[in-house]
């Protein structure tokens, strides 16, 4: 009897050194310190997981994926192609592992946090008052400068705060944009709307978050203002893009709240390269294509309206990204490379994207000039 008790309390005990959920903390050591809180829970015999980078945001990163075989655990955040695999400790205290984001990999380790040693989760930031929908807000306050780093894209194009932000962008990035078009479908422009490129901080004369349609509006006042800049609208066929939902339907997950605004871009990925969209209408998806990965207007006919996560993995070639290389590593041997664009959007996402001739808006510049230095 005496062996039976012992035995029975060194399985409880392994099954003890097993659980994973509780919350765990350890710091990441990239450009700078960042400390990270993993809190995981059980639900329905499922585990689930939430991930905090303290140092970076009040929000915590959606875990898509949790699992544990034995000792071995891993999690996945699909949003920023960020996965962890680490092992737990015989005493359950400690996870070594590694954290690996794109094709960089860092050593992450984790503790169990206790009542002494826990960090306090920051709290979530209240909810910023949106603008209201029937505003028609300008930028009262803007400025533009000349942007001579010699990259040959826009960098960001952003809200921080209450300060509309952009970097390294043409004239012909902010159009694009502004009136959702393809390069291809502005007319008549002279050519240092793609060359010369610029800095600009603006802020609006209303108070709250504006929507992308009022970010829009806003911009399409300060290119009038700013580059005096006048057109006319016509319809052209052009050779154009087509998205529609393929035959098994989409894949897409829907977006939790998260607020009027969305966020688009690509970073590397251990197999290729990774398009990611946070909260994003198809419309915005499809804008993003247009403007910055493929070479033709990009026409949505997949009549979703909702708004979505969702990432795409794929290798790039040559008519991508205007022909100019991302400047991202090649998969490491043994990895074998993501699928080409078309075939990763109809195979990761359910949509499809179909080469055609039709009809397309189109603007015909009338009059543009270089923006006063202020």
């Amino acid at each position: 009897m005496r062996w039976v008790v012992v035995l029975a309390l060194l399985a409880a005990g392994s099954l003890r050194a097993q659980d994973l959920t509780g919350n765990w903390q350890g710091t990441l050591k990239a450009t700078k310190d960042l400390r990270m809180i993993l809190v995981v829970t059980k639900e329905n015999g499922r585990l689930q997981a939430k991930l905090y980078s303290m140092d970076e945001t009040a929000q915590p990163f959606r875990v898509s994926s949790i699992s544990q075989v034995g000792p071995t655990m891993k999690f996945a955040i699909d949003l920023n192609g960020t996965t962890y695999e680490g092992k737990m400790s015989a005493d359950n205290h400690t996870i070594a592992g590694t954290w690996t984001q794109g094709v960089t990999s860092t050593p992450l380790d984790f503790s169990r946090a206790t009542k002494e040693t826990a960090w306090e989760i920051p709290a979530p930031s209240p909810p910023r008052k949106s603008m209201p929908p029937d505003a028609d807000p300008t930028f009262e306050v803007s400025t533009i400068k000349p942007n001579d780093s010699g990259l040959k894209s826009m960098q960001v194009l952003t809200f921080r705060g209450r300060t509309f932000i952009t970097e390294n962008s043409s004239l012909a990035d902010l159009m694009m944009f502004a009136y959702g078009v393809q390069r291809k479908q502005i007319l008549g422009a002279p050519d240092w709307i793609d060359k010369d490129r610029y800095d600009i901080n603006a802020t609006p004369d209303q108070e709250g978050t504006p929507s992308a349609d009022q970010v829009r509006l806003m911009i399409r006042k300060l290119l009038a203002d700013r580059f005096q800049m006048k057109f006319h609208h016509e319809k052209r066929e052009l050779p154009a893009f087509v998205l529609t939902v393929g035959k098994d339907g989409p894949k897409l997950k829907t977006s939790q709240p998260n607020g009027n605004l969305h966020g688009i871009g690509v970073q590397p990925a251990r197999s290729g390269v990774m398009l990611f969209a946070d909260n994003a209408p198809i419309p915005a998806f499809t804008s993003f294509l247009q403007s910055l990965v493929l070479d033709r207007p990009v026409v949505d006919q997949t009549g979703l309206t909702g708004r979505y996560d969702l990432t795409v993995t794929f290798t790039p070639d040559d008519s991508l990204f205007n022909g100019e290389p991302l400047g991202f590593p090649k998969p490491a041997d043994g990895v074998e490379a993501a699928p080409n664009f078309f075939e990763a959007i109809q195979q990761q996402l359910g949509l499809k994207l179909t080469a055609e001739k039709t009809q397309v808006d189109v603007l015909s510049l009338d009059h543009v000039e270089k923006p006063s230095a202020n």
